[in-house]
């Protein structure tokens, strides 16, 4: 097996010349590096990462915490969590935590024990003190789609609120007057947002605030699927409803498609998320976009810029959110 020393030899430098450059940690000549490279690639040879990571204090391997893979928007903020790691020689731990917080505990705590160089956090929910807590022990962390702004810790974000109150403007502009809220679970943040973002636009357009016409959903996705049905078995029916994510809002176009519903000449629907599918149902749904695979392309780079700052200083930056922007992308299921 080919090792440091084989390659010094072939590059006519020394063993520690060649672990400069293989760290990019100190300056070496650009024509000595290119040797090295050249060395190394002529060897095929490849650094032992464990033992380098021992001898750096870590291990370029990430961890990725998402509440579940079979959401739909947690594929594209991996993609570019995972497009943003390799890109910089890191490799990224996957947990799928399933919304609970003893799993998430359980991962926490075994990989604080496994040279992890940082975090992060799409599973936050208003209990998660284990995971504020790993900024204080001095893990790079920063939380992606669920964070209080107010929040002391890096974090990327859309502006829920005012997506929500805006989607709802939208509604109004075009003529709908008892519009409906499909609401994901409320103790999750960004859900809070979105319903105060729904009730402050009805407030401002002078619309009553029917609680008749808030869905709450009771387990999962899926439950809209009765809860619209149920709306819809007493008169005045909403002429649109507005539904917090992407699949909520496909859920209910079946069920109004089922009621023999026209879409959106009956009722329009309005989605938030913009997954891939949003484009494919039918009718195709109007969506507020959220940009998700550059949610996780930011996070990536955010926590990678804190591993860096914490190898040069021992400790880490001061936090920043970086709040994205999100835009209405109509298709053909509102009118």
């Amino acid at each position: 097996m080919t090792n440091i020393k084989d390659v010094a030899a072939v590059a006519g430098v020394s063993a520690s010349t060649v672990s400069r450059v293989l760290s990019g940690k100190s300056y070496v000549n650009e024509q000595t590096r290119q040797r090295v490279l050249e060395a190394v690639k002529k060897m095929d040879y490849s650094p032992n990462v464990l033992a380098k990571g021992l001898k750096m204090g870590r291990s370029n391997t990430i961890a990725l915490m998402v509440p579940s893979i079979q959401n739909l928007i947690f594929p594209d903020i991996t993609r570019g969590v995972e497009d943003t790691a390799r890109k910089n020689g890191f490799t990224v731990v996957l947990c799928n935590t399933d919304e609970d917080v003893e799993v998430e505990k359980s991962y926490i705590n075994k990989l604080k024990k496994r040279w992890i160089d940082g975090f992060i956090v799409c599973s936050m929910l208003p209990g998660s003190d284990h995971i504020r807590s790993l900024r204080d022990e001095g893990f790079p962390l920063v939380l992606v789609n669920r964070c209080a702004k107010e929040e002391h810790l890096d974090a990327v974000i859309v502006d829920n609120y005012k997506a929500s109150y805006d989607a709802v403007n939208y509604l109004v502009r075009t003529g709908h007057s008892r519009i409906a809220l499909a609401l994901g679970r409320e103790e999750v943040i960004l859900y809070r947002d979105r319903l105060e973002g729904y009730l402050a636009a009805l407030r401002d357009n002078q619309l009553p605030v029917d609680e008749r016409l808030i869905l709450r959903e009771t387990n999962g996705s899926n439950s809209f699927y009765y809860l619209t049905r149920n709306m819809l078995s007493v008169q005045p029916w909403p002429d649109s409803i507005f539904a917090t994510s992407d699949p909520k809002a496909i859920v209910i176009l079946h069920a109004l498609h089922d009621m023999g519903v026209r879409i959106p000449q009956d009722i329009s629907v309005l989605g938030f998320d913009n997954v891939g599918l949003s484009a494919l149902v039918e009718p195709p749904l109007s969506t507020v976009s959220q940009p998700l695979y550059e949610m996780g392309v930011v996070a990536a780079t955010k926590l990678i810029n804190q591993i860096r700052y914490k190898d040069k200083t021992g400790g880490l930056p001061e936090p920043a959110v970086d709040i994205l922007n999100t835009d209405l992308v109509i298709r053909k299921s509102t009118r």
